[in-house]
Order: structure tokens, then sequence, then C-alpha cells
């Protein structure tokens, strides 16, 4: 099996187009350095990958996510397709083995560069989108970043609920709001804790997790959907 047969038995879509596949690896240093080569560089299929990834994000979020508002879910979207994200997601697929670099780029540690790993990573992604087409590039895309939107939705979203608690609280000039550990169960290894959280003698929220931080988050969060129920 050559590289490019492993590469795609590795990402799970085969190209009908390899030549397309195998631009999306072309650096534009390589390109400065082989002025003869009649590939293009991968910068105009980095370009349309970013914007399907975006759109994919942006509705997987929109329909599984409905108690995320728009600044929520622009923070979600930005943390899973922000360079540091893509890069290390690049990392992982071994993107890098496959880059076309100049000399120069290569000695300088190109391959591990976060910007030109996230780059490649988009550029696969648009390569992907013009040759099998939107359904298989979307299952692509949702397998790679499905973790990650429901990591950050359990515990990067629940932090700011917890922010915005008690922004609204102190508004309505009442006492800050009060978590108190109401109950644990659960092996040490596999503890889950439910925390409440009071503001004025009164129980808001009641929220659950594995630690009790993330249970404070999301007692926040219900009391949140409380306090906007009025």
């Amino acid at each position: 099996m050559d590289e490019w047969s492993q590469l795609q038995a590795d990402l799970g879509v085969q190209f009908d187009d390899l030549l397309l596949l195998q631009q999306a690896f072309i650096h534009r240093s390589y390109l400065n350095e082989n002025p003869e080569s009649t590939a293009g560089s991968n910068e105009r299929l980095e370009f349309l990958g970013d914007a399907f990834l975006g759109f994919v994000i942006a509705e997987t979020l929109y329909q599984s996510s409905p108690g995320l508002n728009e600044g929520e879910m622009t923070k979600v979207r930005s943390a899973l397709v922000c360079q540091n994200s893509l890069a290390n997601t690049a990392s992982v697929l071994g993107l890098g083995d496959y880059l076309f670099l100049g000399q120069g780029e290569e000695k300088g540690g190109g391959r591990h560069r976060p910007r030109n790993l996230a780059c490649t990573l988009e550029a696969l992604i648009g390569a992907m989108l013009l040759d099998q087409g939107v359904s298989i590039t979307s299952d692509f895309i949702l397998g790679l970043f499905n973790p990650g939107l429901r990591h950050i939705n359990e515990e990067g979203i629940a932090t700011d609920h917890k922010s915005r608690l008690q922004e609204l609280v102190q508004a309505t000039r009442r006492d800050r709001p009060m978590y108190h550990l109401v109950e644990e169960e659960g092996p040490d290894h596999d503890k889950r804790f439910w925390v409440e959280v009071v503001v004025d003698g009164e129980v808001l929220g009641r929220g659950s997790g594995k630690s009790k931080q993330l249970a404070e988050k999301n007692a926040a969060r219900m009391a949140l959907r409380r306090w906007k129920q009025g």
C-alpha cells in the first residue's frame, strides 16, 4: 500500500481524483522552489474548506443545542475551529507527514507548525468536498469534531452560565449565588455530585456532574433557564 492509499484508508474516504487530494498538501513554499510544477498550492482549497467546516459546525450547533444563544454558539464554533484545535486534529491524523514543503520551510519545522497543520486540514476538507460531495464531507467533519462538541457543551459553555447568573443576581442587588453540595453518589473512581444554587434562601437550580465544579456549572445553567422563564 503506497502512502496515499494509506492516508485514504486512515481517513476512511477514497478519492476519485488523487491529484486533488495531493493538492491539499502542497504548501506555497514548495511551489516557490519548484516553479515547473503544474499543480497549485492548497490555499484555494483551504479557503473552501474553512467556509464549509464553519457551516457544518454552525448547523450542527443550531440543530443539536436549541438552548444555546447566538453568542454561546459563536464561542463553541470558535473554540472548535481555532488554529490550535485544527492543528491538534491534523497532527492526530498525521497530515504533516504528507506535506509538500520547500527546503527552507522543511528545515524550519514546517511539518509541525500549527498554522501549516490547521491550513492543511481545511484544504483537505475543501478537496474532499469537491471530490466526494456534501454528505461524505459532512460526515467526515462530524466524526472529527463531535467529541469536541460534546465536551465544550458540557464544560465550556457551562462556565459562562455561572458568570452570567452572578451578573443577573448582582444587577437586581440580591445576595450573590451560593452553591451547596447536597448529595454525592457512586464509588470514588466514578462519583457523581449534586449541587443546588441558592439566592436569598431560594433554590434556583440543581445540577449534577462528575466533579463539584461541573455540578455547580450545571446548577447555574438550570437557574438561568428558570430565571428566563420568569
